[in-house]
């Protein structure tokens, strides 16, 4: 018997945020083959595009727009025409994020503020666009891509660290604040993945060896490969 014999969400409305490639299209795909309708979204039309044409190869039938996750209007507006085309949404997955690796001395105020506005900010006006239809529901699910960074700090990673930190907190408070009316919110953090984010930790290095960060990633893990 598969895990999606157990696990299934069929006609449930999944919205995937940032989910046109990497980790989001993964988490997509997963739903879809447990019977959810997909939604996702990227910031530039050409993404959505890709996006589309990479869940039809999948033979997935999913609904994509552009919409920043950091303008809480275009994710009004976003979530609104989902509610007319598909439905209210039920789950949520808080996947959208950035990254920069910048010394913390060397990090501007204006690099902090992008991480921070796409990697807290977003999720949570993400999350109060689409509480208040969870809540006449009765039911509903946000799931935040919390990374192994709201638990370790590493160097070069500051304002990511602390953004994702935060958004742990913030899956605490969502439970406490809305459990009472069926809604579940949970933080996961997948650990070192191969996906475009991380493609320039596994590039080699001028003289052909092995980037220090793949090394420490592959010596610290039974298998010695990233996850996929």
């Amino acid at each position: 018997m598969s895990i999606l014999d157990e696990f299934r969400v069929d006609g449930k409305v999944a919205w995937i945020t940032g989910g046109s490639y990497g980790l989001g299209f993964a988490y997509a795909t997963a739903l879809a083959q447990a019977g959810a309708k997909i939604v996702f979204n990227d910031r530039k039309q050409e993404l959505v595009e890709r996006g589309i044409e990479a869940y039809k190869a999948e033979g997935i039938d999913a609904y994509g727009g552009v919409c920043d996750v950091t303008k809480e209007d275009e994710v009004q507006k976003f979530v609104a025409d989902v509610k007319e085309k598909l439905g209210p949404i039920d789950i949520l997955i808080n996947n959208a994020g950035i990254i920069k690796r910048i010394p913390m001395i060397d990090m501007t105020v204006d690099q902090w503020d992008q991480v921070i506005n796409v990697d807290l900010t977003g999720p949570f006006i993400c999350s109060k666009a689409v509480l208040p239809d969870m809540i006449k529901m009765g039911h509903g699910k946000i799931i935040n891509a919390c990374s192994m960074m709201s638990e370790l700090g590493r160097e070069t990673v500051s304002a990511y660290a602390a953004a994702k930190g935060g958004l742990k907190m913030l899956t605490k408070n969502i439970c406490s604040e809305y459990g009472q009316y069926n809604i579940q919110c949970n933080a996961i953090g997948p650990g070192y993945i191969a996906t475009p984010q991380t493609a320039a930790l596994r590039e080699k290095q001028p003289d052909g060896s092995m980037n220090p960060f793949d090394r420490f990633i592959r010596s610290k893990t039974p298998a010695q490969r990233w996850g996929t």
